[in-house]
């Protein structure tokens, strides 16, 4: 398997686009990775995808944005893996230029999710959960991982104020990102004075929804000279879909397991990661990801957060872009958001929130309550 790089990358705002169709915001992204790579098309298109056939009444959404964007002819498929398969589409677009079957992948993440009732969105995503033994009995995913967060308070004896860090970091690196939907800082008050959604969670715990497209044009490391952002290490794993069958529900096993995997293929150890583009969909999952992840010990991630290490200067920098809290979580897409952001990250591009000297950044995404989770580790090398 030959080495690849990232040519180019693009990006949509994260907002509520109601003069834009799916086709048309992924276009948006895939023109600018395309134009940025300096190519008019590629041999292959990977999408990742989860919502459009229920919320927005499209499949074949590989063909439906060849089509768009003037790629007749090209391979072209829809990825799905829940709030995951933006990765998903990534790790496939990899695997096919890395294996010599592409000589270049463009890999777009895009979901459209806001035309539709909240409550129609809601049961869409409950898709991705275990339809007999946990949509059935009405269970939404708020409510899986409030669940899950007031177990992990009671064992570990933490406070719902323990978590305010995670959001707070995220809303303040968001301002900086104009491709971010929130805009607005966040103080410990507010997050403890936030509506409630389900007991622990609240308002600021939770990541808005919204449209939104990312996408990276891949190629093979040996075309291009000069400094190149590398695909060092690419990993996917799964756990059970519903969270009570798990042997732990307090530990992301995928997670761990993806992690491990990309560790060893990069040759790197958690302590050599300078970034990481987490999953917080919910503030519980970043404490999660933390510890599979082993950047922190069981029980105890929320001390990075406290102890201020999570910022854009601390030891570990995490949702420096704003991540899924404030930057947005347009599901399908948000695996592409998280690599983009990678890119600009080891590029230099980040502005206020650039980590110094970023060299080897991380991004893992995960699809439904932890059931499907991927692990990209990107290098910046000469």
């Amino acid at each position: 398997m030959r080495p690849v790089a990232i040519l180019g990358i693009g990006q949509t705002q994260v907002d509520e686009h109601w003069d834009k169709s799916l086709k048309e915001l992924a276009g948006e992204a895939a023109f600018a990775a395309l134009n940025e790579a300096g190519i008019k098309r590629a041999d292959a298109l990977f999408v990742g995808n989860m919502l459009a056939p229920i919320v927005d009444g499209q499949n074949q959404l590989g063909a439906h944005i060849a089509d768009w964007i003037g790629m007749w002819g090209s391979e072209a498929v829809k990825i799905e893996a829940a709030c995951g398969s933006g990765a998903a589409a990534f790790r496939a677009g990899l695997m096919a230029v890395a294996a010599g079957e592409a000589e270049s992948a463009l890999v777009l993440g895009v979901e459209k999710m806001t035309d539709k009732a909240g409550h129609d969105v809601t049961s869409a995503l409950a898709t991705a959960a275990d339809a007999d033994y946990e949509v059935e009995q009405g269970v939404s995913f708020v409510g899986l991982n409030a669940l899950v967060m007031r177990r992990y308070m009671h064992e570990y004896g933490w406070k719902h104020a323990d978590f305010a860090p995670f959001s707070i970091n995220a809303h303040a690196n968001a301002i900086h990102n104009p491709f971010a939907r929130l805009h607005q800082k966040i103080t410990a008050e507010q997050f403890e004075k936030s509506s409630m959604v389900a007991t622990p969670i609240n308002l600021l715990d939770a990541s808005p929804i919204g449209d939104g497209a990312a996408a990276a044009l891949l190629v093979p490391a040996e075309k291009l000279t000069g400094r190149k952002i590398i695909v060092a290490g690419s990993a996917s794993a799964t756990d059970t879909i519903a969270v009570h069958a798990r042997r732990e529900p307090l530990f992301l096993s995928a997670a761990y397991a993806s992690a491990k995997q990309a560790y060893a293929q990069a040759g790197v150890a958690p302590d050599e990661i300078d970034l990481f583009e987490l999953h917080d969909a919910f503030s519980i999952m970043s404490a999660l990801s933390l510890e599979a992840c082993g950047f922190a010990e069981r029980g105890q991630a929320p001390r990075l957060g406290l102890d201020g290490e999570i910022t854009p200067h601390g030891r570990l920098p995490v949702c420096t872009r704003g991540g899924l809290k404030a930057r947005g979580h347009p599901v399908g897409a948000t695996g592409m958001y998280q690599i983009v952001e990678v890119v600009q990250q080891l590029r230099g591009e980040c502005g206020v929130t650039q980590v110094a000297e970023a060299r080897v950044g991380m991004a893992q995404n995960i699809g439904g309550s932890g059931a499907t989770i991927l692990t990209h580790i990107l290098k910046s090398e000469p």
